[in-house]
């Protein structure tokens, strides 16, 4: 998706984003990843694509004065790169593409950054030679499953007792194997509305959790 005009981008995951993704990912999951199995798959993982969603205005700012990762751990602000909103990513299996996870800020939701990630990984993943995406989703996450449901992703399955948490079932959902080039253009069509919403929006930035500027 072209994003040039306006203050987002997505780029790859690195080892160094991975102290604020974890801060993320234990905000929003009730079952967090660890901060290892995330630096594992953008070292090691040669099946799995990682992406984080950044904030323009402030992505250069954090580039000029980026702390070395020992120090920033002593001054306790290896966690808080405020330009990094979200992050998502995949294993490719084959042809088959599973998102393994996808999370935004909270303070961020509503602008429609969850769309521009989960857009975002449906193209890698097509560029990657996927014919079927998929993933699963908890069965009371609705607002969740009306979005996948855009992206052309359907319900394959019922994994009952799937989340150890609560033990709540899971909704397996795929996208169809039939025509890849239909899907395509169903997600150029879907993008292109997407970054129309996007340019358009007048929204102050939100502050974080803590008071400060997110």
């Amino acid at each position: 998706m072209n994003l040039d005009g306006l203050p987002y981008m997505i780029e790859p995951m690195r080892r160094e984003d991975v102290p604020t993704v974890h801060r993320i990912e234990t905000q929003v999951f009730p079952l967090p990843w660890s901060a290892y199995a995330f630096r594992y798959e953008v070292t090691y993982n040669g099946n799995s694509t990682y992406l984080v969603l950044r904030y323009t205005p402030w992505a250069g700012e954090r580039r000029e004065g980026i702390l070395p990762q020992p120090v920033a751990r002593l001054l306790g602000r290896a966690d808080k790169d405020p330009s990094l909103l979200g992050y998502g990513g995949f294993w490719m299996m084959a042809a088959r593409a599973h998102i393994s996870t996808l999370a935004l800020r909270p303070e961020w939701r509503g602008r429609g950054l969850g769309e521009l990630l989960l857009a975002s990984l449906c193209e890698r993943a097509l560029q990657r030679g996927a014919r079927v995406i998929n993933l699963e989703v908890r069965t009371s996450n609705i607002v969740a499953q009306h979005l996948y449901e855009k992206y052309g992703f359907g319900i394959i399955k019922r994994h009952e007792g799937y989340y150890s948490d609560n033990g709540e079932d899971a909704y397996i959902m795929s996208t169809q194997s039939y025509s890849v080039q239909k899907y395509q253009e169903h997600l150029e069509t879907l993008t292109q509305r997407l970054r129309e919403r996007l340019a358009s929006q007048t929204k102050e930035p939100p502050r974080d959790d803590e008071g400060e500027s997110a």
